[in-house]
């Protein structure tokens, strides 16, 4: 079997690395060149890091790797640590590492194990058969400077996975757009030279403020990088009337501005401008299969709409859908490997269908002031219950549930429904995208 990846970020290198390691035949297109900056918290919980020790991947201090014991949180005149619990499957430590290196770091595993990953080539649309299969991808060809030479190539493959992102262009070539249904986010970021690079905690500001004092549906973070600077940033959810109308640029200065100005997050101490980008959760792109197409990550909205976090579903999205192509490998014939692979969306759904319900709850509860108010001034003063959110949004659990949390968390994932991550109905506009046909 020959698979095709769009994108090379932690999704892409992480499926090349296993199904390489496999001995599947996996070329990967990557629209950029190695090194290269992605807007991030740079945040890696122990979901993401457990997915780093099942590839191998080293992660040394002296590589750039920082180590973090938890979570600090704040709000309210308040502070609470909250450590990494211990789990028997999942690692008791996080990591900062900017993706300018951990992505690279991924892609050069994913090389080293045997597959082809292509820089330079920006994937513009899927490639269908008549029966409307896909069967590859066409890319346009960059130069250093990350300019389009005017030149393409059509690349083919027995299956294409998409790992490109928030925007996409594979999945949306076919008409997946976007489901309004469905949570999503913003997240802007920074660096400060600051004496708080080194920091052990990941800390997390639970108040930010809009014009009025309400408090916006969303966090910022200060994560020590441990290289002289500090990311500072802030991720807000839609679940507000003010999303899309404010200046989040302007709400990340007015947020650092107020802070000690012994910590250095000043004009003068900022490296590089403030980026943004979108955060797509709660599945809301779909479907997650299609005939000769599985999405990735982003790609298909695998962002908690607890926390924004997206790189360890990222990474977990690739490991499994590396798992269902080797079992569509070992099958005789094309109908027996279609069936294989259609079993990736529903064993996605089955991983975190549940969790993101209650993500998706969480989102549209503190989109309003009040219950945003509530919730900070009843939880952050009880230690034990910040503890216990803190496992909810992380989704670290014990697969034993061996503790009372794991139990209770368990439990309430069975009372809701799974985040469908099938399709859904078209519009017109939709239906009627083109797509590239080809015969082979």
């Amino acid at each position: 079997m020959k698979v095709l990846i769009v994108g090379a970020g932690p999704a892409g290198s992480t499926a090349a690395y296993h199904l390489a390691t496999a001995g599947i035949d996996v070329t990967v297109l990557e629209k950029t060149r190695f090194p290269r900056e992605k807007v991030c918290g740079d945040g890696l919980t122990p979901r993401a890091v457990r997915e780093m020790q099942l590839m191998g991947l080293p992660h040394d201090p002296a590589e750039g790797w920082r180590r973090n014991k938890g979570l600090r949180l704040i709000a309210g005149g308040r502070q609470v640590e909250v450590p990494w619990p211990e789990l028997s499957n999942f690692p008791d430590y996080g990591l900062i590492r900017t993706r300018l290196g951990f992505d690279e770091s991924l892609a050069t595993h994913a090389r080293a194990a045997g597959a082809l990953i292509l820089e330079g080539h920006s994937v513009s649309t899927a490639l269908t058969d008549d029966a409307g299969t896909v069967v590859g991808a066409r890319a346009s060809l960059m130069d250093d400077s990350g300019k389009k030479t005017g030149e393409s190539k059509d690349f083919f493959a027995d299956l294409v996975l998409a790992a490109d992102g928030n925007s996409t262009r594979t999945a949306v070539s076919l008409g997946h757009e976007k489901r309004d249904d469905r949570p999503m986010g913003v997240a802007y970021r920074t660096y400060f030279t600051s004496p708080r690079h080194d920091d052990d905690w990941m800390e997390g500001w639970l108040e930010l403020p809009d014009k009025q004092g309400n408090p916006l549906p969303g966090y910022g973070w200060v994560f020590g990088v441990g290289d002289g600077t500090s990311n500072v940033g802030l991720g807000i959810l839609n679940s507000s009337k003010a999303f899309g109308k404010l200046d989040y640029r302007q709400v990340l200065r007015d947020w650092t501005g107020a802070m000690p100005p012994e910590w250095g997050f000043t004009s003068e101490n900022q490296v590089g401008p403030i980026r943004g980008a979108a955060l797509p959760m709660g599945f809301n792109r779909t479907p997650h299969y299609s005939p000769g197409l599985l999405l990735l990550g982003d790609s298909g909205g695998m962002v908690s709409p607890f926390n924004g976090e997206g790189i360890s579903y990222a990474m977990e999205s690739a490991r499994f859908a590396a798992e269902f192509i080797q079992r569509a490998a070992g099958t005789n014939s094309v109908l027996a490997a279609n069936h294989a692979l259609s079993g990736y969306s529903d064993y996605v759904r089955e991983q975190w269908g549940s969790h993101f319900t209650l993500g998706r709850v969480f989102a549209q509860l503190i989109g309003k002031p009040a219950i945003m108010k509530l919730a900070l001034r009843t939880g952050m003063p009880i230690p034990v219950l910040m503890r216990f959110v803190v496992r909810m949004m992380a989704n670290l659990t014990d697969a034993g549930e061996r503790g009372f949390e794991d139990r209770v968390i368990h439990l309430l994932e069975k009372l809701v429904p799974a985040t469908s991550n099938q399709d859904f109905p078209r519009t017109p506009k939709q239906q009627s995208l083109p797509i590239v046909s080809v015969k082979q």
